[in-house]
């Protein structure tokens, strides 16, 4: 008797527990969502980031952490919370919503095609967004623009190249022809000089 009572006593001392750790996150999502609306980002930030030490896989506490982080330009951290909350998160809609957002994120810097990724991820839970629709094809648009501009700036760098060549190539051989006329007048003034020589001795036997 005195056994179960001890494990009856135990299983509410953990219940207990864990329902003050479950209102302690809460309390710090809470806390953080109040700083967020006063645009206190970087203390959002700290108020999220305790309510993950208290529940690491709260999907809520690491989606606004991610949008604390995208608010501070801290862009590369936010995705990996965004991404951290999408393996966490149950609900189709509120994953969206995430996917939408790394979208934006990568979108913002030019990564295209990890952009793309994610507006498809976020689509595949939401197909009715027509936002997520619109930048998917924008990015899309975008990603092709920057192909065809990579594509014209490698056939700009190949012609300054074969130019670049070309130019070697012609002071290389006007330096041949400066360095082959050089020698030859080194030659005819060292002839001329002999055959001075050779008269100036001419003349002297004569004398």
């Amino acid at each position: 008797m005195r056994f179960y009572k001890y494990i009856l006593l135990l299983v509410m001392c953990v219940l207990a527990f864990a329902d003050a750790n479950a209102q302690s996150d809460r309390q710090f999502i809470r806390n953080g969502n109040r700083l967020y609306r006063q645009q206190n980002y970087a203390k959002a930030e700290i108020e999220y980031r305790k309510a993950l030490s208290k529940n690491p896989s709260n999907p809520q506490a690491l989606y606004n952490l991610g949008t604390a982080l995208l608010m501070q330009q801290k862009d590369s951290a936010a995705v990996a919370q965004l991404q951290n909350a999408a393996k966490c998160e149950t609900s189709k809609l509120r994953k969206a919503k995430v996917w939408h957002n790394v979208g934006v994120a990568c979108q913002k810097h030019k990564l295209f095609s990890d952009a793309i990724k994610a507006y498809e991820e976020s689509l595949r839970n939401n197909p009715s967004d027509n936002e997520t629709r619109y930048n998917l094809a924008l990015c899309m648009r975008q990603q092709k623009n920057q192909k065809n501009q990579d594509k014209q700036q490698n056939k700009n760098k190949q012609k300054q190249k074969q130019k670049q060549n070309k130019n070697d190539k012609n002071n290389k051989d006007k330096n041949q022809n400066q360095q082959q006329q050089q020698k030859q007048q080194e030659k005819m003034s060292k002839d001329n000089a002999e055959q001075l020589l050779n008269y100036a001795e001419q003349e002297e036997r004569q004398t």
